[in-house]
């Protein structure tokens, strides 16, 4: 089905290489479509796409050098590296060391608890806010892990996946010309969302080896038109976790400042070296904060796109005004199956770490061994690496090569900071593959890639 896909007309709109990313490298856009002809920003071949209409014979009309109808505060926000990486290693045989998805399925008791939900005919629209079971199931996974009782009712909502979490915070919550402050590289949907919201976007830019955060740097940057600050915890794409001296620190300047806090820890349960630290537990710092989540990352179902926002009544407000009008409602068969999952025993989510902990040895010695500068990775499923001893200009140019001489795909850094030069030098590898995977993919790297 992947292969029929890459053919479709409709991939070769959603595959357009992005402004930030066509930087770097012009030619990169050969290898995503040989036959694309750049005019301007966008293709000739896409205007085509976009314009064609059905006739009443249902044959179909190509109007060409339409040009594509889109935001201006979407320009630049054409399409995501992930689905260019990921068309990348279809078309190039490559192993996807990407997009950080898991290779291998998630557990049967909550597949079977879909299933079961299925039959018994949960299957129309589910409350707007969640499925009760579920809310109830959510409030008491976060009493476990950071002792705060929150109500089900009032304090969280459901969404599609954490990007929509994120969507409908941000959205809800954030008025044009507000200030958002992100810790750069960051996920590249929060730039993307707070451009929909009106924000204006600053950045702390967290640099290796340790990707400490410069508090001096962030007291600065903070200003009264200050709204929010977002943060990711463990981060993605660093494996970094903010300790709780960096996190203190800044619910300090929150509650000076009165700035929110926009937490997404999607791989909390992820976290390897230390102790994961939700800021909403920190003094004062729960009626500031909104603490966005999801299920995919835990159990290896990213496709079913379940998450979750919990905050105190004022912020859930805004974010269910916003989600509301977003997607309403959420599969409600896959909610019910979420509900079962976080009541898993503590002895699952042991052992979900300690497999990731050992596939993350594993990618993280051969790196080593192939010639990488590696930093530590504390939590997530990703190692970012500095790529500048094999000789490349810079991360794009690097993973182009990579993917087409080697045959193992990295996702370019670059593309999660808002200078771009500021990620120049590293690239990010997933280990959210199985062993054979990950070992093969050294392999390739050790064979291919020379200094």
């Amino acid at each position: 089905m992947q292969q029929v896909y890459a053919n479709s007309p409709y991939i070769l709109m959603r595959f357009t290489p992005s402004s930030k990313f066509l930087g770097f490298s012009n030619h990169f856009n050969n290898l995503l479509a040989p036959s694309f002809s750049l005019t301007s920003k966008f293709p000739s071949s896409i205007a085509a796409t976009m314009s064609t209409v059905p006739t009443q014979n249902d044959t179909v009309t190509h109007k060409t050098h339409q040009p594509l109808q889109i935001a201006k505060r979407l320009e630049k926000f054409q399409t995501t590296i992930f689905t260019q990486m990921s068309l990348l290693a279809i078309k190039h045989g490559a192993i996807n060391l990407g997009q950080g998805f898991p290779n291998f399925d998630g557990p049967d008791f909550v597949k079977e608890a879909a299933i079961q939900a299925i039959r018994d005919g949960k299957n129309q629209y589910a409350r707007g806010y969640g499925v009760p079971d579920l809310n109830i199931a959510i409030a008491e996974r976060f009493k476990k892990d950071t002792g705060l009782v929150v109500d089900p009712e009032k304090e969280v909502t459901v969404t599609s996946g954490c990007t929509e979490a994120i969507a409908a915070t941000v959205l809800g919550i954030i008025n044009p010309g507000d200030e958002v402050i992100l810790f750069a590289p960051f996920y590249d949907s929060y730039e993307a969302t707070l451009s929909m919201a009106g924000a204006k976007v600053k950045s702390i830019t967290l640099r290796p080896p340790d990707f400490a955060v410069p508090i001096e740097e962030l007291k600065s940057t903070i200003s009264k038109n200050t709204r929010a600050i977002l943060l990711n915890t463990p981060h993605n794409p660093t494996g970094k976790m903010f300790t709780r001296e960096e996190l203190d620190c800044i619910a300090s300047l929150c509650i000076e400042n009165d700035v929110l806090v926009f937490t997404d820890e999607v791989y909390d349960k992820l976290a390897f070296d230390m102790e994961h630290i939700s800021m909403a537990s920190l003094p004062g710092m729960f009626e500031r904060t909104v603490t966005m989540n999801s299920m995919g990352k835990t159990f290896s179902l990213t496709g079913w796109k379940i998450g979750w926002a919990i905050a105190p009544p004022h912020l859930s407000w805004g974010v269910r005004q916003a989600h509301a009008y977003l997607t309403f409602a959420t599969s409600h068969p896959f909610q019910c199956a979420a509900a079962v999952a976080l009541r898993a025993p503590d002895s699952y989510y042991a052992e979900v770490k300690r497999d990731y902990m050992a596939k993350r040895a594993i990618l993280v010695e051969g790196l080593k061994a192939v010639g990488f500068k590696v930093f530590p990775s504390s939590g997530t499923y990703f190692v970012v690496v500095d790529h500048t001893p094999f000789g490349l200009e810079n991360d794009v140019a690097f993973c182009e090569y990579l993917v087409k001489e080697v045959g193992v795909v990295a996702i370019p850094t670059s593309v999660f900071y808002l200078n771009p030069e500021d990620g120049k030098n590293l690239v990010r590898f997933t280990f959210a593959k199985d062993e054979e995977t990950i070992r093969s993919a050294v392999e390739r790297m050790k064979e291919k890639l020379r200094k």
